[in-house]
């Protein structure tokens, strides 16, 4: 297909066409849940049906082609899963990846497209033990390293930026007075989305709870503390409903903020899905940057728990600041 320029006047039959080759592309590095991944297609009209008037819109106003993505909310407090609170190899391999998909895309439309971080990490970082500061500092490196990289596909979108205000708790307080849902609506949602159930909007309600509940548990089972287990289980199971809660939340803010935007989601999604689940590093993992640390194999980065990679045969390297940045595997001949 000849390369569409950023001037040239694009009919609406051509526009779908390319919407279709976009989609396509995107695609290819989707995130699916697993009863979908074998009758599914990148090419599947249910899974580019949510998504293909918004860019077929862009593309016949000749703009670039806009996505946004929750996610980079800042590192797990549990160092047994991270290097610290500071992004390091694992959000520049993912941020790179992003980048580059958007360069994919203007290989077959000159305007292009670009991803939009909505960083919900401020949402709920008083939910899931991540300090203010750490969080600060996490979002001015996330910025510095786009800035440095020169990512120019990206940019990044955070609670900060509603309003110019350092009081955290009432940004939070403000969110859910505008955006937020009943408690116990959602409490049935996610318990109607359990084991046979029909609806996708439960299931992934269902799913997203169970999920979420995981890896708070997780980032609370770090050396030195006192609870027991099933103290924090039950602790982390409350918890995750007001994290959902504000996720929503923030998701419908998003929504309202970026309306011609295509949703992309670190969760895997259902054929036809109204979000489009995206592999971070272009490769299927099951964890995130946030929750893991790079390790350099010699067949390129993969994520793994940080106390996991330290059982391998690997060592630790530094970035050019003298901080810890990634693994590299060490070559057993």
């Amino acid at each position: 297909m000849e390369k569409i320029k950023k001037e040239a006047a694009v009919s609406t039959n051509e526009a779908t066409h390319l919407a279709k080759s976009v989609l396509s592309r995107v695609m290819q590095f989707r995130r699916m849940i697993e009863e979908c991944q074998d009758n599914c297609t990148t090419e599947c009209p249910k899974c580019h049906a949510p998504h293909k008037n918004k860019v077929a819109t862009a593309i016949m106003q000749n703009k670039k082609i806009r996505f946004v993505l929750p996610g980079f909310p800042g590192k797990s407090p549990n160092l047994a899963k991270v290097l610290g609170y500071l992004p390091d190899m694992a959000e520049k391999q993912a941020l790179q990846f992003l980048n580059d998909l958007c360069s994919q895309i203007q290989e077959i439309y000159e305007p292009g497209a670009e991803v939009i971080i909505c960083s919900d990490g401020r949402v709920f970082s008083d939910i899931v033990g991540i300090s203010e500061e750490h969080l600060t500092a996490y979002q001015i490196e996330i910025d510095r390293l786009i800035d440095e990289l020169k990512l120019t596909a990206l940019s990044t979108f955070n609670l900060d930026d509603i309003k110019k205000i350092h009081d955290f708790d009432q940004a939070r307080t403000e969110l859910l007075k505008n955006y937020g849902q009943d408690l116990n609506l959602l409490k049935d949602k996610i318990k109607r989305g359990g084991k046979d159930a029909i609806d996708p909007d439960d299931i992934e309600a269902n799913r997203m709870y169970c999920g979420l509940t995981r890896f708070l548990v997780e980032d609370q089972m770090f050396p030195g503390q006192t609870q027991s287990k099933s103290a924090i289980q039950k602790e982390c199971k409350e918890k995750a409903y007001l994290a959902i809660i504000r996720s929503n939340a923030w998701t419908d803010l998003i929504a309202e903020k970026f309306p011609d935007a295509i949703r992309l989601s670190i969760h895997p999604q259902a054929c036809g899905a109204k979000k489009i689940g995206i592999q971070l590093l272009g490769i299927e993992t099951w964890t995130t940057p946030w929750h893991a640390v790079a390790v350099n194999t010699n067949k390129g980065f993969i994520l793994m728990k940080h106390s996991e990679v330290k059982k391998l045969n690997s060592k630790l390297v530094l970035d050019e600041y003298g901080r810890s940045s990634h693994y590299e595997l060490i070559s057993q001949n």
